[in-house]
């Protein structure tokens, strides 16, 4: 930090006479107290340029176009991006901080990509690098920093920690309650901790302050968690309709293939994820989603295949759950095991990085591990943060362990409009239906047995056949006026 001084005062400091009012003394206290000021605003920032990867030349930018661009869109404003262009961005905010330590945008840049780079690869390795930068820029301006506040929590619920993301994203808004970037943000947190209703109302405030393609997106997840089908696949296909970037409109073709996929459009759901691996050939999420409708369809090399790809290039627990159910449906018990045995390794490499595996892994223990397991980490999670798919969870590994009444109480409140359990799901209702079976309670048994198959007959390799036979020894309901479960036929 220099000192300016005017032509006069230097003059009257070669007299010795004057220094602004200053003795020598003075002043080097002074010149001391300023050096020190500016070597304690760096401490903050000194970490965490020695945690950043070693200085390449090669990938600071040229002249000329900016490869990056699009994925500071992705960072800002939510949308799909394509992979090398997080890695421009990454590649350019990193050279930016090492250049300017002090730039606390550049440094909540380099965070939200991080967090977007490690949804992408699903490699939670980068959710530290992300905080750090996160926190850094923080430290560098405490109040006020916007960016920042949403990239934490962007990373919050990444690490699907919805209650630190609903935290983070609260205080976002206190700085600019008209930034509608905050509001998709709010509205993961929301559905998150299971607060259905604050979800509704704040995607209504961000309707009345955006309408882009990330608000429609963010729409249609809201209107399928309430059962509004046909409102959801509308509203992401003006999202890909009005996408700008060939990786935005893979994106949200990606996320319509999920939703033709749950509700049973095999044909449909395998033409979105085709068109999107075109136009985005690293998103993996589609290639998972080749494989699941492959799969229903029957296809199983190509399905196989599908997985395997997607494994090797994303190693993501849940494909690998998928992958391994797959192999046990085709009585591959050894291949199974194996993928079971990679989606453990995954999770501990996740919990590492800071995320929250809980629901995934009490799924899996559920059905293919310790069930009692199950129950005590769901239970937690549900203490933690009470959604929908956490009292899905809870209730499928309840009626595991043979605790039927309990079970019944949580599947009914992943169902229940009331409870914002509004989600048309073949797989819910599957759950209700066994557990309702356990109890005898044929009628309604029956009822969400066939609505799982209704829904989507090949919603699980393994669970839509056991539907199927347990409607098969069901039987046929009984004549009317005789009661359900009196002797009949």
């Amino acid at each position: 930090m220099k000192t300016v001084m005017t032509e006069e005062s230097q003059e009257r400091d070669k007299d010795g006479n004057e220094d602004g009012g200053r003795t020598p003394r003075r002043r080097s206290r002074l010149v001391a107290g300023v050096v020190l000021g500016a070597l304690a605003g760096c401490l903050a920032v000194g970490a965490a340029l020695m945690l950043l990867p070693p200085e390449r030349p090669e990938v600071r930018p040229r002249p000329g176009p900016r490869p990056q661009a699009p994925a500071l869109t992705t960072v800002t404003h939510g949308v799909p991006a394509a992979l090398p262009d997080l890695v421009a961005l990454i590649g350019d905010r990193t050279a930016r901080v090492r250049a300017r330590p002090q730039d606390a945008g550049s440094w909540a840049v380099l965070g939200s990509a991080y967090v977007e780079q490690g949804r992408r690869t699903a490699d939670t390795a980068y959710y530290p690098k992300a905080e750090h930068a996160l926190r850094t820029s923080l430290k560098v301006r405490p109040n006020g920093n916007l960016d920042a506040l949403s990239g934490m929590a962007a990373l919050a619920s990444a690490r699907r920690d919805f209650p630190a993301a609903r935290t983070w994203a609260e205080a976002a808004l206190k700085v600019d309650a008209g930034r509608w970037t905050t509001y998709p943000l709010l509205i993961d947190a929301y559905t998150g901790v299971g607060d259905y209703k604050a979800s509704r109302l704040t995607l209504e405030k961000l309707q009345k302050l955006h309408s882009g393609p990330a608000v429609m997106a963010r729409a249609a997840a809201v209107y399928w968690d309430r059962g509004w089908r046909e409102d959801a696949a509308a509203s992401l296909s003006d999202a890909a309709a009005a996408a700008r970037t060939p990786a935005e409109r893979a994106g949200w073709l990606e996320r319509s293939g999920q939703l033709a996929w749950e509700r049973g459009d095999l044909r449909v759901a395998l033409r979105y994820f085709d068109r999107a691996l075109r136009l985005d050939p690293d998103l993996r999420a589609a290639q998972a989603g080749q494989g699941r409708t492959l799969a229903a369809l029957g296809r199983t090399t190509e399905a196989l295949d599908a997985y395997r790809t997607a494994l090797d290039k994303q190693p993501s627990p849940q494909f690998a759950l998928e992958l391994g159910e797959l192999y046990e449906s085709l009585g591959l018990e050894q291949a199974a095991g194996v993928q079971y045995d990679l989606l453990r390794t995954q999770v501990d490499s996740a919990t590492e990085g800071g995320v929250d595996e809980s629901l995934l892994l009490g799924r899996f223990e559920a059905d293919h591990g310790d069930p009692e397991a199950a129950v005590e980490r769901l239970r937690a999670e549900w203490g933690h943060q009470p959604g929908i798919a956490v009292a899905d969870a809870l209730g499928w590994a309840l009626y595991r362990t043979g605790e039927y009444e309990e079970a019944l109480e949580f599947a009914k409140r992943a169902t229940d409009k009331d409870h914002g359990g509004g989600v048309r799901s073949a797989s819910y209702a599957y759950h209700l239906g066994m557990i309702e079976l356990a109890l005898e309670r044929h009628g309604p048994a029956r009822r969400h047995l066939q609505e799982a198959l209704r829904i989507n007959p090949q919603f699980s390799p393994l669970h839509a056949p056991a539907a199927e036979d347990a409607l098969r020894d069901l039987g046929e309901p009984p004549e009317e006026g005789v009661p359900e479960g009196a002797e009949w036929g």
